[in-house]
């Protein structure tokens, strides 16, 4: 117990979050090793990072989730702790892993929680393993790749660099690594509108104002889920979880809880 709360505080900020070997592990996930750490006790709330990312993304949310749930934070597929030889990814694939590891972990369903491509894992798992999910928060989640889906500069940089890199001959396992994760934005998802009325839970669906998904794509997408609500968080590019931390974690929190929205 901590005696004094500037001792707690300085406790909390020597945590480091995707490399903390006191609540990290693997688990065996459909043939790879998923690296997650799990955070406080509770109803559970799986956290998804987005591309390139890792569990580190969520550093300014795990403390306060921490205090009220059970946080199964963890690396994806191809990325940080997590590796995976294969030379392809698919969004669906990682939607896939995620309810398999609820199911290692013998967790029957969790609130889930995603950003970015996470925001994007977090509609599939939704859509494809409904029974495993209680409410979905999604933030900065495309439906297709292209410049409707993404601010036009974002997707113009993104169609440069893969013309210049395409035929590229990658010599390590990182940058080969590095391509194939480039390569699961530039190609996907390939999610239709339609298919979003599969998802029977409740959604809140987040942008911000200055997001790298245009509001309107975002809008789109909650307006294609039966019980989705909106949230376009002012004065915010897409990193909303970090740029407006206090306040996104008090809307998710309560939106899980069902004292808003």
């Amino acid at each position: 117990m901590c005696l004094q709360a500037s001792f707690c505080l300085a406790q909390e900020k020597t945590i480091h979050y995707g490399d903390n070997a006191a609540a990290g592990k693997y688990y065996d996930v459909r043939g790879i090793k998923m690296y997650a750490e799990v955070y406080g006790e509770g109803t559970p709330l799986l956290m998804i990072h987005g591309n390139g990312g890792s569990i580190s993304a969520f550093s300014k949310n795990i403390p306060y989730f921490a205090k009220k749930y059970k946080v199964i934070a963890i690396d994806s597929r191809a990325h940080g702790k997590t590796v995976d030889p294969k030379d392809s990814l698919s969004f669906e694939q990682m939607a896939d892993d995620f309810a398999a590891l609820l199911d290692v972990m013998h967790i029957d369903k969790s609130y889930v929680l995603g950003w970015s491509d996470g925001g994007i894992n977090a509609i599939l798992m939704a859509m494809r393993h409904p029974d495993k999910v209680i409410k979905i928060a999604s933030t900065g989640a495309n439906l297709w790749p292209d410049s409707t889906a993404l601010i036009p500069s974002a997707w113009n940089d993104m169609v440069q660099y893969h013309a210049k890199n395409k035929n590229k001959k990658w010599a390590t396992d990182r940058e080969k690594n590095e391509w194939k994760i480039f390569m699961l934005d530039y190609d996907q998802p390939n999610i239709k509108l339609p298919a979003l009325k599969a998802i029977k839970c409740p959604s809140l669906i987040i942008c911000g104002d200055h997001d790298l998904i245009p509001v309107e794509h975002t809008t789109l997408i909650y307006q294609n889920i039966p019980k989705a609500y909106l949230w376009v968080v002012p004065n915010s590019g897409h990193g909303t979880l970090i740029e407006h931390t206090d306040d996104f974690n008090k809307k998710v929190d309560e939106f899980f809880k069902g004292e808003s929205f």
